[in-house]
């Protein structure tokens, strides 16, 4: 169907005092040939709306462009169901950060017109990808109280779940517990655990089926249609899921490495386990009771982070001394007390105790003392001094080590060893070919090219890497979602309340996938990638960057989408030296021509920003906010990810005459904010190759420079764009302006 695009143009938020409207109208009607051009002074009102569908209901257009404020705005007005929209952002790009009236400014708001309507001309409404046969059952690993919660949950809302745990019983830790945390106001009381009343709610329910003593022998397929192998004593058997929550919960820190702290030298000095143990028994056997806190915890030889729970479990274990003996004392010993949340008011409740005492300090020796009891040598408490502290029992502390965790030293051997077997088996993974299984975590033996387990990364200590800042729950493998201490330490009311939160994401997954669009942070998005095979010369560097493990390979090598599995990132396309992948309405052509469309003048700069559309673009959104000036040289043009940057781009951009280009994405490294994972960091990888190509094309590679900014950072965004531009005004214009 030819395609007939209207072109909407506001003239509110002082649009039109900035430009001249008529102008606009000119260039979409006269330049850029679109049937259809319109201004209101409101165009968000009932009144705009209905020019809108009005033209659309007289079938004079099939695509929208609305020239008006930032997409991010009005998204439930400028809404038309199966019709193709794009918006210029004239509001906050020039409106609100350019000065009225002047030829500059005008220049620019045209500018992002003819944008508008080159990224509509290129831009096809999508065919949602749909799987021909979908599971909406939930597979959950792990039966402890975050496995349970998680499947009750699911359960709850309707969903069939299948419930793994490996041990003989549900229950996990919290049915070794002699008593639990306070779950709700007034957060003073310790209570039963109420374990066994979750247990039986299991047992019970009807859209539950349990496997007890079960481990999963391999998952493969794809979100909306898992084919799940499930080993037990009776063999293997078949399911199909749509989507996962692994709760496989956690392990104490090994106290045998604790030789410092006295473990091992001496029965009187045991672990909180131990501690929980003796309490469940009714033989505490102890009337002065030392807790150490940080046990191997926050020390760079051990545990470099904090477990949450060691310093509640103490508190908690200090009451099951009191209550054993009135005339009982139980010393705390820690570092700093942190008791997340509301947890704060059993600690106060815990101080009110005159039996109870809490000292700050650090532990400097443990030795026995002249009685058979223990020593505690401590340094650098609140009265400035050594004291020494004697015990008759002393309790450590140690740390939560997430299941997930690789025993030290066997990553690299495993990594080889699985290498080697996917190069004997053609590239197609064999599980049974994995070679000491038993050193590493094999909880989910996905048959995945990329791997059997899910990526971490080496700053999470093990923990499943799950997007922290910005999509809890997510990990590096759509469909597959981390609840409870195997994603961060957590105590079991924030466990519980975690595998609640994973739940519910499992199942916004296999909802998206029913209905063909992606998960986050692109929910809406019912594009996927096309790929012209024809053209693919199977270089596999999409394979290899794929942050989501969404891209195979044939037999023969060829890369090949499981397209459930994609988040719609654009990483792929980014990738591709071919230019063969591309969305119906984002490529690699698309973007050139965009480019292409913008008038270049003989004298005077002029600057494309790629702006991650998750981060950058609100900043900048926030910057017009605050009436920041922005040079009229930069057009600002969004992109789904800066993982998407091909240096196609880059080269075709030089090629007509722009002078510079600055891309403006999320913080990558140890504490990234990308997203889409490492979409900023492929970029700057790319940005190294493309260095060496500038430099022999008589280019200042300068021209081309990555910002990594968070959402916050709006108010350096006019600093660090108006450097850049002081920068290239110091260089020489781009030599092919007179091409």
């Amino acid at each position: 169907m030819e395609k007939k695009i209207g072109v909407y143009i506001c003239k509110g938020c002082s649009i039109a005092d900035t430009v001249d409207i008529a102008k606009l109208e000119e260039c979409a009607t006269k330049e850029m040939k679109v049937p259809v051009c319109r201004s209101h002074d409101a165009m968000c009102s009932p009144e705009g709306l209905n020019l809108i569908k009005n033209d659309l209901a007289g079938e004079e257009i099939n695509a929208v462009l609305v020239a008006a404020c930032s997409p991010r705005a009005k998204t439930k007005e400028f809404k038309f169901p199966g019709v193709l929209l794009e918006r210029a952002n004239l509001r906050e790009f020039v409106a609100w950060t350019q000065e009225p009236n002047t030829e500059d400014t005008q220049a620019l708001a045209e500018d992002y017109i003819r944008i508008g309507v080159t990224k509509t001309i290129h831009a096809e409404l999508p065919d949602p990808f749909k799987l021909e046969e979908l599971d909406k059952s939930v597979l959950v690993i792990g039966g402890g109280v975050t496995g349970m919660t998680s499947a009750l949950g699911a359960a709850d809302a309707g969903y069939n779940v299948l419930l793994v745990e490996k041990n003989e019983a549900l229950g996990g830790w919290a049915k070794k517990l002699h008593r639990q945390l306070p779950q709700s106001y007034p957060f003073e009381a310790l209570e039963k655990v109420g374990i066994e009343a979750t247990i039986a709610k299991v047992d019970a329910h009807d859209k539950i089926k349990v496997f007890t003593s079960s481990e999963i022998e391999k998952i493969a397929g794809v979100p909306g249609m898992y084919d799940v192998t499930i080993k037990n004593a009776a063999g293997s058997q078949q399911a199909k899921a749509g989507s996962v929550v692994l709760a496989a919960g956690w392990k104490p820190y090994d106290a045998d490495k604790l030789t410092h702290l006295g473990y091992g030298t001496s029965d009187k000095i045991i672990t909180n386990i131990q501690m929980e143990e003796r309490a469940k028994s009714g033989n505490i056997g102890a009337k002065k009771v030392a807790f150490i806190q940080c046990a191997g915890s926050r020390d760079a030889n051990h545990l470099p982070y904090c477990s949450s729970m060691c310093c509640l479990t103490s508190l908690k274990q200090a009451a099951y001394v009191r209550e054993s003996n009135p005339d009982a004392m139980a010393y705390i010993i820690y570092r700093d007390m942190r008791t997340p949340g509301q947890y704060e008011l059993f600690y106060k409740k815990m101080q009110d105790d005159p039996g109870v005492m809490l000292t700050k300090g650090d532990v400097v020796e443990v030795r026995e003392a002249a009685n058979g009891n223990v020593e505690i040598v401590i340094k650098d408490t609140f009265l400035g001094e050594h004291i020494v502290l004697e015990a008759d029992l002393v309790v450590l502390a140690t740390g939560m080590v997430p299941n997930t965790k690789v025993e030290d030293g066997k990553v690299a051997q495993w990594k080889e060893k699985f290498d080697e077997a996917l190069k004997a088996s053609g590239g197609k993974p064999d599980p049974n070919a994995v070679i000491e299984q038993e050193k590493v975590p094999n909880l989910l033996n996905l048959e995945y090219k990329q791997g059997p387990e899910l990526p971490g990364l080496e700053e999470a200590y093990g923990f499943a890497d799950s997007n922290y800042i910005c999509f809890q729950y997510e990990t590096q493998r759509t469909g597959i979602y981390a609840a409870g201490s195997i994603r961060q330490p957590m105590h079991m009311l924030g466990s519980m309340e975690d595998a609640m939160g994973a739940s519910l994401k499992a199942i916004q997954c296999i909802e998206a996938t029913a209905e063909g669009h992606g998960v986050h942070p692109r929910a809406w998005d019912y594009t996927y990638p096309v790929v012209n095979l024809q053209k693919c010369t199977s270089c596999k560097r999409c394979t290899e960057e794929c942050p989501f493990g969404a891209i195979e390979e044939d037999a023969k090598g060829t890369p090949f989408h499981k397209m459930s599995r994609c988040r719609r990132c654009g990483t792929c396309l980014g990738s591709c030296p071919e230019r063969v992948i591309s969305f119906s309405d984002f490529s690699i052509h698309q973007m050139s021509s965009m480019f292409k469309a913008m008038d270049v003048p003989d004298e005077g700069l002029r600057i494309i920003a790629l702006v991650c559309e998750n981060d950058a673009y609100p900043a900048l959104d926030a910057a017009a906010f605050k009436r920041e000036k922005i040079s009229s040289a930069i057009r600002f043009i969004p992109v789904r990810c800066l993982g998407n940057l091909n240096l196609a781009w880059i080269a075709d951009a030089l090629s007509r005459g722009i002078d510079g280009m600055i891309l403006l994405g999320c913080k990558f490294g140890e504490n990234y904010q990308c997203h889409f994972v490492k979409g900023s960091l492929l970029a700057n990888e790319r940005l190294g190759k493309l260095q060496e190509t500038l430099g022999r094309l008589m280019l200042e590679p300068e021209r081309v420079r990555l910002e990594q900014l968070s959402i916050q950072d709006y108010d350096k965004l006019p600093t660090i764009l108006a450097d850049y531009i002081e920068e290239m005004e110091e260089m020489e214009p781009n030599p092919f302006k007179e091409f």
